[in-house]
């Protein structure tokens, strides 16, 4: 088993990054992402729990050529689960996470992933959705969540358009916050 932590977006991508904020500080994405997924990186490696980089490029990655090689590895590595990480924006705040449609393996990982949420974020809003099939996560259509051939979720970690939101995630102690609550659901996976 494999975990594959893909970073969602590219140094390249428009748009994706938080307001400047009145200090003149800025968060992008792209480097939020690859950040998140380095130190979750570090932590699997320092409890020998076997990760893939989906995306080590800075320049961004199409979601075909993503999912091209998810379904590569795990076709090597059964069993094999994916994560993509990224930054919300839209008007809102808080944490969630998302799914494909319907009852899936993916459930299952994502609602660890809320129970790390909850526990790790205790002053942020957790974003659920239980009306669909009773599970907190929400179910989108994302193109990486419906052609991988592994369990997926996507992560939406606090928004970069909402100030308190993004100046937790710019901070050191934000990241490793997010990046450990990650890691915590990943290490009971393997557990398991």
């Amino acid at each position: 088993m494999i975990v594959l932590l893909d970073n969602g977006h590219g140094k390249d991508t428009p748009g994706k990054r938080s307001p400047v904020w009145p200090d003149g500080r800025q968060l992008f994405e792209y480097e939020f992402n690859r950040d998140i997924v380095h130190r979750i990186a570090r932590l699997c490696e320092q409890a020998n729990i076997s990760y893939a980089l989906l995306v080590p490029e800075f320049n961004d990655v199409s979601l075909t050529e993503r999912v091209r090689r998810a379904n590569i590895v795990t076709e090597k590595h059964p069993g094999s689960f994916l994560i993509s990480i990224h930054a919300n924006a839209g008007g809102g705040t808080g944490w969630e996470a998302y799914t494909s449609k319907g009852e899936t393996r993916s459930d299952g990982i994502a609602n660890l992933l809320y129970i790390e949420a909850v526990k790790a974020l205790p002053g942020f809003k957790i974003r659920t959705d239980y009306a669909r099939d009773g599970d907190a996560d929400k179910e989108a259509q994302f193109y990486i969540l419906r052609k991988t051939i592994c369990p997926a979720v996507l992560t939406e970690n606090l928004f970069m358009d909402s100030e308190n939101d993004c100046r937790f995630i710019m901070s050191n102690e934000g990241r490793d916050i997010i990046a450990r609550l990650h890691f915590d659901a990943i290490r009971k996976i393997f557990n398991k």
